[in-house]
């Protein structure tokens, strides 16, 4: 029986949620900050799995550093695009309450990971 993975479950969700409004942006002919967040909207996801595989404890922590940076830009471009009435507020909030969130997990997982490896730097 397969465990649930909250962070994995959540960055794919995001994922999707993120592609939807890429879609929008680019109906809208915002061609360029559409590529932005969905290149950093989605490489979260994408980086939390290859970390399920990581050659090693470094290797995790590495993915998953880089997962924190991606997730944190995606912040970013969505305060951006609000700012920049590019998306109403009613679009902005539960996506960026949804980035936050995974953001604390992932940030969780990497003092867990570094404290049990004996590196409590972030």
């Amino acid at each position: 029986m397969q465990r649930n993975n909250v962070v994995k479950d959540k960055s794919f969700e995001l994922a999707v949620n993120i592609v939807k409004l890429a879609v929008e942006l680019q109906q809208k002919k915002e061609f360029v900050l559409s590529k932005q967040i969905i290149r950093s909207g989605s490489s979260v996801g994408a980086l939390i799995r290859e970390a399920e595989h990581a050659e090693s404890r470094a290797d995790f922590i590495h993915k998953f550093g880089i997962a924190q940076k991606e997730i944190n830009e995606t912040l970013y471009w969505l305060e951006l695009l609000q700012a920049t009435n590019f998306i109403s507020r009613d679009k902005f909030e539960p996506l960026s309450k949804d980035v936050v969130e995974i953001r604390k997990i992932i940030t969780r997982i990497l003092i867990t990971t570094k404290e049990k490896t004996g590196k409590n730097q972030l």
